[in-house]
């Protein structure tokens, strides 16, 4: 992890093989073709997300084979306990202040998975995802007020990211207001 307790590119590939493998065992290719698949919809192609091998998560203990031995023989992997402490730390990093890319798969890694930590846990999150929208839209006010007399067509752009983000804060309160309700049902 960063020092700022966020997940770096190959902690989000982690997170995304080990939440998979969280919903049941998977053979060796289709868990790389997964991780394919939803990093590059999420990013596009890139070589830097793609570079961890899950053969690491073999020799760490986070996965182990159920069937065959490795990557030769296409093996069904499965996560181990240690699997799942290390994905329960994964899902419960911050999110950097900045919008990029790579926030971008991170958040909706989170909301793939999070349903896989327990209740309190996931209002955390959603807390922490919050948090990380109102900053954002903080610092585009900010500039927005900056610059409110420029010429040009920085006002428009910055107003509709604005809107974008107060749209995803309220969605999230929402979201946490329902989790909430959940809970005390419960």
């Amino acid at each position: 992890m960063y020092a700022d307790n966020t997940l770096t590119p190959r902690e989000a590939v982690r997170l995304c093989a080990l939440g998979t493998l969280a919903s049941g065992p998977r053979r060796y290719s289709d868990l790389a073709g997964e991780i394919r698949h939803f990093t590059s919809h999420i990013l596009g192609p890139s070589l830097d997300v793609m570079g961890t091998s899950i053969e690491l998560l073999k020799y760490e203990g986070l996965v182990t084979a159920a069937e065959g031995k490795g990557l030769e023989d296409n093996a069904v992997l499965t996560i181990s306990d240690a699997g799942r402490d290390e994905l329960a730390t994964l899902l419960t990093a911050r999110i950097r202040a900045q919008s990029n890319d790579m926030n971008k798969l991170i958040m909706a890694l989170k909301f793939r998975f999070l349903h896989l930590l327990p209740k309190d846990d996931q209002l955390d999150q959603i807390d922490l995802l919050l948090e990380a929208a109102e900053g954002e839209a903080a610092r585009l006010q900010s500039l927005r007020d900056h610059h409110a007399t420029d010429p040009g067509l920085l006002g428009v752009w910055l107003d509709y990211d604005i809107d974008a983000l107060e749209q995803r804060i309220k969605w999230l309160t929402d979201m946490a207001d329902k989790l909430e309700a959940a809970a005390g049902d419960a």
